[in-house]
């Protein structure tokens, strides 16, 4: 692991320390204590994914600035989808909620729990330690893709939802019903809180396999959310469509920008062992 010295290097150093005399090999100046060095490491790595965390943030803001065509096409189908469901949201929303009173309750209570900021990112950062802790970088680096993702895409919403100020469909009120920064409940449907966060989390998953097997299960489980926040007539099929759309497209363009960004000097630690026939020194430069 780049970041963090493994833990057998402190062992080897203990025995070959042991034994140096019968080698006629001394160490000299080098005094290495394994807690104090984990934990300078570890907070160092905090400091460079705080970083990298608000560096993929910005980034995404500003992409658009850098459309091509692609990427013009790509944003006017999510809006034809959009528009396209928009236009049959009162009878979708009629057949979710009517699916809902028939659905089993944990689904829904599950879907909901999951999708919530306080669940979801308490499941991100738990990721994120884990890889930290553990020194998996790989399990790391998905703890900072979610956390980016969520973070952005949750911004993008909480602005949108008070913008739009659109009538939740158990509100009754049809889906041309529109109130902006009224600061009430019942006009924050477009787009979907829940869905984007857990939108972000299993397509950030989905990433890191290639069995189209796990990912199906991982994007399983993902659908339960927004599909149990049409049951409960929280959101129209719109909502959650343009919701999963937003997701998709900030965790995509993060992870390219994670996997290409040139941090190599930014990142790494270079250890250099300077040996001599009575001195051997290990030496590390941030």
């Amino acid at each position: 692991m780049k970041f963090f010295i493994p833990f057998f290097l402190f062992l080897c150093i203990n025995s070959f320390s042991q034994n140096a005399d019968s080698l006629n090999v001394k160490i000299a100046n080098v005094e290495i204590d394994s807690t104090k060095i984990t934990k300078a490491t570890i907070g160092r790595q905090l400091v460079l994914d705080g970083k990298q965390i608000v560096n993929n943030i910005f980034h995404s803001y500003s992409r658009p600035y850098y459309w091509k065509k692609e990427n013009w096409l790509d944003f006017g189908g999510v809006a034809l989808g959009t528009v396209l469901l928009y236009s049959v949201d009162n009878d979708t929303s009629r057949f979710f909620m009517k699916q809902g009173e028939k659905a089993p309750e944990f689904l829904k209570g599950f879907g909901y729990y999951f999708g919530s900021p306080q669940n979801n990112y308490g499941i991100t950062s738990a990721v994120y330690l884990t890889g930290l802790f553990t020194k998996n970088e790989k399990i790391r680096n998905t703890g900072v893709l979610m956390i980016s993702s969520a973070t952005t895409a949750g911004l993008i919403q909480t602005f949108a939802k008070a913008l739009v100020g659109r009538a939740r469909p158990g509100a009754g009120e049809g889906k041309f019903h529109f109130e902006p920064f009224s600061g009430q409940p019942a006009y924050r449907s477009f787009p979907s809180g829940h869905t984007i966060l857990v939108a972000t989390t299993m397509f950030s998953l989905a990433k890191q396999f290639e069995n189209p097997w796990i990912k199906t299960g991982i994007y399983s489980i993902g659908v339960i959310t927004p599909v149990s926040r049409m049951w409960d007539g929280a959101h129209f099929f719109s909502d959650v469509f343009l919701s999963a759309a937003i997701s998709y497209f900030v965790v995509e363009g993060t992870y390219r920008y994670m996997n290409h960004y040139d941090d190599k000097k930014y990142r790494s630690i270079k250890w250099n062992i300077n040996a001599s026939p009575n001195m051997l020194g290990i030496t590390g430069v941030f």
